[in-house]
């Protein structure tokens, strides 16, 4: 069993548990500490610390970030400080803390969480993990290996930035119900079947835990969209899994499809409608604030 520590930095709050990365696992009860106002770097990194030191556990420890992160540097900042962009992340935590730190984007973590422990345990090819919230983050899996940073909100669906429009926090500024909402979402995921084909797209967010008021009213034309199962441990996991394959001789194990729990019938597919879909210009992305 290899047992590394996974800490999820959130816009509200900073969350970490151990993870048996053989089986996805929390081995204990997440422990969290509201994110410091502004979340500037320095106080981010002392909050890191405390969970460092709560758990004790000793050994390399992955960390998300709600940003670009590139060979450990931090490329934008959503919701945290700007002084983010540029730093050498991996490095100030790991002076920080005195562990070897390892950093990933949020959306990414929870995207290698959920396609080998959720959702996309077993399923081959392309899927495609997003998840709505204050905006849209995306992982792209192939196989079972991520392709990092793909940052699909910041798409453009004609006129409409995609994060801007179809996010959950835009289903609550422009007071839409969920089938309102679920028109634009199909909207978005249309569009991105016809650039990356995916076999699975998996919705996460908070609006996983309630997908029967949104799910039946997606349109799809050939994918299967199903909620994600992992939710608010994601992060955690996918951010452990991820420092698992970073450390020398701590390999991140395969897990056969028939050595997995079976999954619940209760992972509802949209319907396959086989209207057509109008080819939505994209522009080019704008940088995440």
């Amino acid at each position: 069993m290899s047992v590394i520590l996974g800490i999820d930095i959130g816009g509200s709050g900073i969350k970490g548990a151990p993870v048996d990365t053989d089986t996805g696992q929390l081995l204990s009860e997440r422990y969290r500490i509201p994110t410091p106002e502004g979340a500037r770097p320095a106080d981010v990194q002392g909050v890191v610390r405390q969970l460092v030191d709560h758990f004790a556990l000793p050994g390399a420890v992955g960390v998300t970030f709600p940003g670009i992160v590139q060979h450990g540097h931090i490329l934008s900042a959503a919701n945290v400080d700007k002084a983010w962009i540029g730093l050498d992340a991996d490095a100030a935590f790991t002076g920080a803390t005195g562990r070897d730190i390892h950093l990933i984007n949020d959306a990414d973590a929870a995207g290698l969480a959920e396609a080998k422990f959720g959702a996309g345990a077993g399923v081959k090819g392309t899927v495609l993990v997003l998840t709505f919230g204050t905006g849209i983050g995306s992982a792209l899996i192939l196989d079972g290996v991520l392709v990092p940073n793909t940052e699909l909100g910041h798409l453009w669906l004609r006129d409409k930035h995609a994060e801007t429009w179809a996010s959950d926090r835009a289903r609550e500024r422009d007071d839409l119900n969920w089938k309102q909402w679920a028109k634009r979402v199909s909207s978005y995921l249309q569009h991105l079947e016809l650039l990356f084909s995916p076999d699975l797209f998996i919705i996460g967010g908070g609006v996983s835990k309630r997908p029967e008021r949104w799910l039946p009213a997606l349109t799809v034309s050939r994918s299967r969209v199903v909620p994600a199962q992992l939710q608010n441990e994601a992060g955690i996991i996918g951010a452990a899994m991820m420092a698992a394959q970073a450390v020398p001789g701590v390999a991140e194990p395969a897990v056969p499809a028939s050595s997995r729990p079976a999954k619940p019938a209760a992972a509802v597919t949209a319907p396959m409608k086989s209207a057509a879909v109008k080819k939505a210009a994209s522009k080019p992305a704008t940088p995440r604030k």
